[in-house]
């Protein structure tokens, strides 16, 4: 992979150097917003590089071509798409917020203040739905999250002077993100509830274990002074921390899951309020779980002979390394939600870190 990027970006240097030595045979006199640039049309190809490498998100080659041929960023295709249309329609961030930054565009109107030829404008695209986006993220929270972070985005990128009007079809933005992504509100609504149920339940059955556990001790107390008789040994200090631990962290993910059950489920909730409890409540049920299971263990190797310890410590072992290794295969998922829910908006998104 590495050599296949040093051989595009050696294929794009050339390209540009190539272009640069017919700039002078380029159409200067054009009063058209198509920048001389446009020379690499070929046939009847209906974009120019620079709208082509926005679309699929190249972000070097739009900086290339843009040092080489400033103007090129006035490019325009057969839809009257610029280049910030062209990014926001393909949801290419990277490029967006490369061009939000681009401080060679004398007039800044011209790039994302207009519209294509169905007077869609970049807030019309960014509130539109795309066919591509199923495979991005599988959980259909995950997905609202970024459309709604997205479009946020792009209408907080807006000049505050700037007033979409509704397209061709008598449409606005709002108008058409709430109608367009009521279908993945829905989808998003039953996938949290069914989440909560189940993981409330978990938590409930280790809250009632972990209450029954911290009420006991292990191997009793001494007749005189009342006291545990294994108060200073190790396993009985693991078994005291995790037993509480255990109980804390299970309330406490049965509240923030009880939380997400009585949501109102608005979109604004999920730009981060349902992602972040979905978060928290995951971490103190699983936090809930191994510290049961420490419990478990301490207490359980206080109440074994001197001879059986040895084979119960295998058992243990095996144990906490089935529970490891569930850990890490679960941990690019939880730092996916984990990124998106801190992320102003998520960045590239690759098929390797789907949930």
């Amino acid at each position: 992979m590495k050599e296949k990027h040093i051989w595009s970006l050696q294929i794009r240097n050339k390209l540009v150097d190539h272009a640069k030595k017919h700039e002078s045979a380029m159409n200067q006199t054009s009063s058209s917003r198509l920048s001389s640039y446009g020379y690499f049309r070929r046939g009847q190809a209906e974009v120019t590089p620079i709208l082509l490498a926005a679309k699929n998100g190249v972000l070097e080659m739009v900086e290339k071509i843009l040092e080489a041929f400033p103007m090129t960023v006035l490019d325009i295709d057969s839809r009257e798409k610029c280049i910030a249309l062209m990014a926001v329609e393909n949801q290419q961030f990277h490029v967006y917020e490369f061009l939000l930054g681009y401080n060679h565009i004398v007039d800044r109107s011209l790039v994302f203040n207009v519209v294509d030829c169905k007077f869609n404008t970049a807030l019309h695209l960014a509130a539109m739905p795309h066919e591509y986006e199923s495979w991005l993220m599988a959980t259909s929270l995950l997905q609202l999250q970024w459309k709604v972070k997205w479009y946020e985005y792009v209408k907080n990128s807006m000049p505050r002077e700037f007033s979409p009007d509704e397209n061709d079809e008598g449409l606005c933005p709002d108008e058409i993100f709430t109608s367009s992504h009521q279908n993945l509100l829905d989808k998003s609504k039953i996938w949290l509830k069914s989440t909560g149920d189940s993981c409330s339940f978990v938590a409930a059955l280790v809250a009632t274990v972990a209450f029954a556990s911290s009420a006991a001790v292990p191997c009793g107390v001494n007749q005189d002074s009342g006291l545990p008789l294994f108060q200073h040994h190790l396993a009985f200090r693991l078994f005291s921390i995790s037993s509480l631990l255990a109980l804390c962290s299970s309330f406490t993910s049965l509240l923030i899951f009880f939380t997400l059950l009585t949501s109102k489920y608005q979109f604004k909730d999920f730009r981060r309020n349902l992602p972040l409890s979905l978060f928290l409540g995951l971490t103190s049920l699983f936090v809930s779980m191994v510290s049961m299971l420490v419990c478990f263990c301490s207490g359980h190797y206080l109440m074994l002979d001197h001879t059986l310890k040895y084979v119960a410590i295998p058992i243990y072992a095996l144990t906490f390394f089935s529970v490891t290794y569930f850990s890490l295969q679960q941990c690019p998922s939880f730092f996916v939600l984990l990124r998106t829910v801190f992320n102003r908006v998520p960045g590239r998104i690759y098929r390797k870190d789907s949930f």
